[in-house]
């Protein structure tokens, strides 16, 4: 029989949820405004739904771009205020002077002024309630692992901090050598006999297993879980897990099964998807090159002061299939910045000048690399190229590094938009999680995040 258990959403389908609602909540309240007031420029009609649809497109967009369904941000009250006044007013505006499509704007500017006040003010309202009354209680999940007890500071570690609200209550220890009734558990240890009526009582909605050790998962044990699998219960493998809510590859966790978890994603061999990426990176790649042309002036001038050094600069990078290639950017570093050896930059890098940092930050030192798009060195969206003297080091040491380059690198990826700077060869193994989860799940709907995600960095100016 089914257990009684509180109602849970998965963080793809909350941030679903959070579009639909969104959508609904602005439609429906300028359609009940065009009935009860005489509101003649934004009405549903059976005649017309370009309106509405460009509309709700618009809020979808700019609400990505100004995050509001990242969910930490739709969690916090103060970001819940900018994120929605910004999106908001964005997408009232470019909707408001959208040729064709759009209604037309009315002489009384008055109701353009109810128009934006009415999206502005139904979307605060609805994701104050959110914040309030659904983020905080209504999402939360208690979960049991069934794990090595060494292994439950870090597990526990890597999957509450990407969900606040997936609480681990508890674990079974599967190391059938360790030893008993420790005096201090990160959570509490649950005994193998028990678990069935720990989940039974304590409201369990998950059960996750990240024991690589088959002995330790007893007779007893398999048994209690498929009668908890028979009784509707969810039990998952801890790599599928981490890989949905952190949307890394977890590569130091898999260690030798890594293909049965890592499918390549069949875009990276699909001609019709690569014709399309291609499009459009030489749309962009054109367009960036004649903004790149008209910053070059200032950029030359600020480099003359700033920096004292040549306005480009090369350096080698890795590529697709371990080429190497040169890589074009702006100067942002002093002269002969790696007189003592080659090191990885940092975020307070003292190499980097004041406005190499702001070109940095903006992005603009990467405009040239459009160059290397055009040539087929890069894509614009991939894995960041590394020098080959980092690509040998971090080899050594980590598995499946080198995996990165089956695919061209990017301009900008899923590790750029999700994770800083690597400064050190801990944090390259993030990024390198993050790079294999693009590469895995490659798609078109992954390249217009990252898209979004980037405009995102540039706009808040967080580029490293």
């Amino acid at each position: 029989m089914l257990s009684n258990k509180k109602m849970h959403f998965e963080i793809s389908e909350r941030k679903l949820l959070l579009r639909a609602f969104d959508t609904l909540f602005v439609l429906s309240v300028l359609y009940l405004l065009s009935l009860v007031f005489d509101y003649h420029y934004f009405v549903l009609e059976n005649s017309s739904y370009f309106g509405p649809i460009l509309l709700a497109c618009y809020i979808n967009a700019f609400g990505t771009i100004f995050e509001m369904y990242n969910l930490q941000v739709a969690s916090n009250q103060f970001q819940i205020l900018r994120s929605v006044v910004l999106a908001a007013s964005t997408a009232v505006l470019v909707y408001l002077f959208t040729p064709v499509l759009s209604p037309e704007l009315p002489k009384q500017r008055l109701i353009v002024l109810i128009f934006y006040f009415s999206v502005l003010i139904v979307l605060l309202l609805w994701r104050f309630f959110y914040a309030i009354f659904l983020a905080s209680h209504r999402f939360s999940q208690n979960v049991v692992l069934i794990c090595d007890q060494d292994q439950v500071e870090r597990l526990v570690l890597g999957l509450e901090s990407v969900d606040p609200h997936y609480k681990i209550i508890g674990f079974v220890n599967s190391d059938s050598v360790s030893e008993e009734n420790l005096k201090f558990h990160y959570v509490k240890e649950i005994k193998k006999n028990d678990l069935e009526s720990f989940v039974s009582k304590n409201n369990v909605s998950e059960i996750v297993i990240a024991s690589q050790k088959t002995d330790g998962i007893t007779a007893d044990l398999y048994q209690q879980l498929l009668h908890l699998l028979e009784s509707g219960n969810i039990i998952r493998e801890y790599t599928q897990v981490y890989e949905s809510k952190t949307q890394r590859i977890p590569v130091h966790y898999i260690s030798r099964d890594f293909y049965r978890f890592f499918p390549f994603s069949r875009s990276n061999n699909n001609k019709l998807y690569l014709f399309v990426i291609r499009f459009f990176e030489f749309f962009l790649s054109f367009t960036g090159l004649l903004i790149c042309l008209v910053l070059v002036p200032f950029i030359f001038i600020g480099n003359l002061i700033a920096n004292k050094g040549s306005l480009f600069y090369t350096q080698e990078r890795v590529g697709k299939n371990g080429v190497v290639f040169k890589i074009y950017k702006f100067r942002t570093m002093i002269k002969n910045s790696e007189a003592d050896g080659i090191v990885f930059a940092t975020s307070n890098d003292k190499r980097v000048t004041p406005f190499g940092k702001f070109m940095r930050k903006s992005r603009i030192d990467e405009l040239p690399q459009f160059i290397n798009v055009l040539k087929g060195d890069m894509a614009v969206i991939g894995p960041r190229p590394e020098r080959p003297f980092f690509v040998a080091e971090i080899a050594q040491i980590m598995p499946f590094y080198e995996t990165r380059h089956v695919i061209k690198p990017g301009l900008t990826g899923w590790a750029q938009v999700n994770y800083s700077y690597g400064e050190s060869i801990n944090e390259s193994l993030i990024k390198l999680q993050y790079d294999l989860y693009y590469i895995k799940h490659r798609s078109v709907f992954l390249d217009l995040s990252i898209t979004f995600k980037t405009i995102t960095t540039v706009l808040f100016y967080r580029g490293q």
